[in-house]
């Protein structure tokens, strides 16, 4: 009997963070819809920077992208910003092709006078933010706008985001947001841009707009320099580098600006096993931000309760896979328990109620997804055909991810394993024929796998007792996991008949 309870409260426990999680993305939504009507009142802002321009340095982190890096020199040296005024550093840790290429790259550009270096260090020494806080020993400018390799930024991205600075010295950093290059390129590259485009346009908005903390996504924005130096430089203490520094920046009482309106594409991952290598890397790295920075958070004296909270929910964001792992293995045991006590089958009747856990996050997310140029009826049948396929594809992630959150909470340290990117946008370009390619068989897939027949057994137990809110989930369970099962190990066959 004790068991049984125990058992069940787990459970109720796990389900109410993520009902609490969705509590604040309804919110925050709700404060992104309030936000676009006070934007439309209000008129476009106009941009004058005149000839009062800020000295601006560009750096470009790189390691080993020999498919996209030329394009990206060749964005920033065509920003539409005077030279004199410009400074462009390529912070390059790479060990391949990429090197002669930016090379080559770096020296036409030069020819044409744009201030353009070429940075190399001698070892990976705290990977990427190593190689930010390399080039920021010796860069120029005040301000310092950072971009990811397989990112393509408009001409006029600079004159677009630095007035910011100028009219509020508190600003330390303005943040824009990703656009993506390769969407429709399969459906996995489709779950990928819904599942960013809530946060970009949503929650980045929402808790920007209500004076809450926002993170610095790692590319796509700019820097103010003292505002990196106040706040301690850049750290590989975390692989979210990004997040950590934002955080205590803002603990410094740095204010960020966000621009939904400013879209810098960018290439999403093709293959399910560059995705995985992403997802890990950010899930391990918000752990660890939030093992390093929470306690902070809600110390300070300085910070609001509203602005905790969200904190909170934005620090714990990853401790999702955690929960939602909890969950599928708890199942099976808690029908286990209500097949012999019908007290706690009595209690389980309940767990209705978190249904709402569904509607607040679709809620959130078919704001982010919906196009106002569109009908607003054929917007939410698309989204209601659309929103259960990524629910259900995003479990198949939940292993590998619940993983990596475990290691960050624990203070498992791992290398900063990059994702490649093969300039693709279409289907008739195969990443098998790609270098970075590589055939790297897990042992998390033989967990997942087994998931799937755990999950099967908890189907035909879940119908017995005639549960069928939990044969819903259980089907969601084995459907994703076998999603992800079968792109991962059809990746691995077509790399061993390469």
């Amino acid at each position: 009997m004790t068991i049984g309870y125990f058992i069940f409260g787990l459970y109720v426990l796990l389900l109410t963070f993520i009902f609490l999680y969705s509590v604040v993305s309804f919110y925050l939504a709700i404060v992104y819809l309030v936000s676009r009507r006070k934007m439309k009142k209000q008129g476009s802002l106009s941009i004058v920077l005149e000839h009062n321009y800020p000295k601006v340095t560009v750096q470009l982190p790189v390691y080993n992208e020999m498919y996209v890096i030329e394009r990206l020199i060749d964005c920033v040296c065509n920003f539409d910003y005077p030279l004199d005024k410009l400074e462009i550093q390529v912070l390059d840790d790479s060990t391949d092709e990429t090197v002669l290429i930016i090379a080559n790259k770096i020296a036409e550009w030069q020819t044409r006078g744009v201030d353009i270096q070429y940075i190399r260090r001698l070892d990976r020494k705290g990977f990427k933010a190593g190689a930010l806080a390399n080039g920021l020993k010796t860069c120029k400018g005040e301000l310092i706008a950072i971009f990811d390799a397989d990112f393509v930024p408009a001409p006029s991205f600079l004159k677009d985001t630095t007035f910011y600075f100028l009219k509020d010295e508190k600003i330390g950093v303005v943040q824009t947001r990703w656009g993506h290059l390769n969407e429709n390129y399969s459906l996995l590259t489709k779950l990928q841009a819904f599942a960013l485009n809530a946060h970009f346009r949503v929650e980045q908005v929402g808790r920007n707009k209500a004076h809450h903390f926002i993170n610095f996504n790692g590319t796509a924005g700019v820097w103010r320099k003292t505002c990196i130096e106040d706040a301690g430089g850049w750290s590989a203490e975390t692989l979210t580098e990004d997040l950590d520094l934002s955080y205590r920046a803002q603990l410094k009482g740095w204010r960020f600006k966000y621009l939904e309106k400013i879209v810098v594409p960018a290439e999403l991952p093709v293959s399910i096993d560059g995705l995985k290598n992403q997802q890990f890397r950010w899930s391990k790295g918000g752990a660890e931000c939030s093992r390093k920075n929470l306690g902070k958070v809600i110390k300070s004296k300085d910070v609001s309760f509203g602005t905790k909270l969200t904190a909170i929910f934005h620090l714990l964001n990853s401790f999702l896979f955690i929960t939602v792992f909890g969950l599928i293995i708890l199942t099976v045991p808690l029908l286990l328990v209500v097949e012999s006590n019908p007290h706690i089958e009595y209690l389980v009747s309940y767990l209705g109620f978190y249904l709402m856990n569904t509607f607040l996050l679709g809620f959130m997310y078919f704001i982010a997804t919906r196009s106002e140029t569109k009908n607003a009826v054929f917007e939410l049948f698309r989204f209601l055909l659309f929103f259960p396929v990524f629910l259900t594809a995003m479990l198949g992630l939940t292993t590998y991810n619940a993983k990596a959150v475990f290691e960050g909470l624990i203070g498992i340290k791992s290398p900063f394993v990059r994702t490649p990117k093969y300039d693709l946008k279409n289907q008739n370009q195969a990443t098998v024929e790609k270098k970075y390619a590589k055939m790297k068989l897990s042992i998390w897939l033989l967990l997942d796998f087994s998931i799937i027949i755990y999950a099967i057994y908890g189907v035909n137990l879940a119908f017995n007792l005639n549960q069928y809110g939990i044969v819903v989930f259980l089907i969601m369970v084995i459907i994703g996991f076998s999603y992800t099962f079968s792109l991962s190990l059809f990746n691995q066959i077509r790399l061993r008949n390469k």
